[in-house]
């Protein structure tokens, strides 16, 4: 017996999508602001560029920009638009849904792009669910306990930033596919990277396990800084999945004049020998039992980051946990040129 398949679900799906958005903006927008909105009203653009689909992403990508005007850019409820920024950020989408478009006609191999379709429907439906409900609960009109209130207002800040996170890494999986002249190549401070890159966990409950540790001898380090910043990002989410609380994660910065080293470690059960060699692996997730989140994107982004620095990334057992290293090597001396000038 043949089963049907709706030859449109996928506009279905992006249009569901993009409702969702177009509901949360309107009952946050003062909360979330303009640019949050943006970067939430990318999913159902996303979502159909993955298709590979260039009609499809054109006539999603044009109704996303349209709801997105009417309902959020001032004036509200009018096309007109008084920013040339708002006008830009509309070319924006396009430029995202043909750029993702694009990589997804690349891809070959049908069984991993359905595979990467199910597991981002699955980590989006799971934050969205989480962040809807919340809503949902401090929307009803009865009184809600403060340290309740508090509580769901973390889970809905955990919720988005998970999706933030999956776009971002989303949106780098593709840049690094296509590796030909795409550093934006700066002078680095990782003091910097990693303080920025612990902002995103700020509301953690697990982030005063975290210490770093920086060698003062570390210099500067010419290499991308956004990208940087997502590498440490993806290892420290990794190891906050993988820690039970009380147990201890560290970073530590090494540095001299061949290479600057990255070690991370997290107090955690060993990893086995056959999950540590594929660790790296796009869409890779080890199955030990437990209830972790995950995509099995995060890791594989690391090793195209320090890959496309030049550098190298290993995962192993050590004494009472899981190291990371990576090493990036010094591919031009920095002479410390930003403490001089302090």
């Amino acid at each position: 017996m043949k089963t049907f398949i709706f030859p449109y679900r996928h506009y279905v799906i992006a249009l569901m999508f993009l409702s969702v958005t177009a509901i949360i903006s309107i009952l946050f927008g003062d909360v979330l602001g303009l640019i949050n909105i943006a970067l939430l009203y990318l999913l159902p653009v996303l979502v159909i560029a993955l298709r590979g689909d260039m009609k499809a992403t054109t006539v999603v990508t044009v109704v996303t920009v349209i709801t997105f005007d009417l309902l959020n850019v001032p004036p509200q409820f009018s096309f007109s638009v008084h920013d040339l920024v708002h006008a830009l950020s509309f070319i924006l989408f396009f430029v995202v849904g043909y750029t993702i478009t694009y990589q997804a006609k690349r891809i070959e191999a049908n069984a991993i792009r359905e595979m990467f379709l199910d597991t981002l429907s699955h980590d989006l439906k799971t934050p969205l669910s989480s962040l809807l409900g919340n809503i949902s609960m401090l929307l009803k009109d009865h009184p809600i306990d403060p340290q309740m209130r508090r509580s769901m207002l973390l889970q809905i800040n955990d919720s988005g930033q998970r999706i933030n996170r999956l776009v971002l890494n989303l949106l780098d999986s593709a840049r690094l596919k296509n590796r030909s002249g795409l550093l934006r190549l700066e002078w680095c401070d990782f003091e910097d990277i990693i303080g920025v890159a612990l902002q995103e966990f700020r509301y953690h409950p697990k982030q005063d396990q975290i210490t770093v540790r920086i060698d003062p001898d570390t210099g500067l380090f010419w290499g991308d800084c956004a990208l940087l910043v997502r590498l440490m990002v993806n290892l420290m989410d990794n190891a906050l999945k993988y820690t039970d609380e009380g147990k201890r994660i560290q970073i530590t910065v090494t540095g001299d004049n061949s290479a600057i080293t990255l070690l991370f470690f997290n107090e955690s059960a060993p990893i086995k020998k056959s999950d540590l060699k594929n660790l790296f692996e796009r869409f890779y997730r080890i199955d030990d039992g437990a209830d972790v989140g995950g995509n099995g994107i995060g890791l594989s982004i690391c090793r195209d980051i320090a890959a496309i620095h030049g550098g190298t990334i290993d995962a192993r057992n050590c004494t009472d946990g899981v190291c990371f290293e990576i090493r990036l090597p010094i591919r031009k001396a920095s002479n410390h040129p930003m403490r001089e000038a302090l």
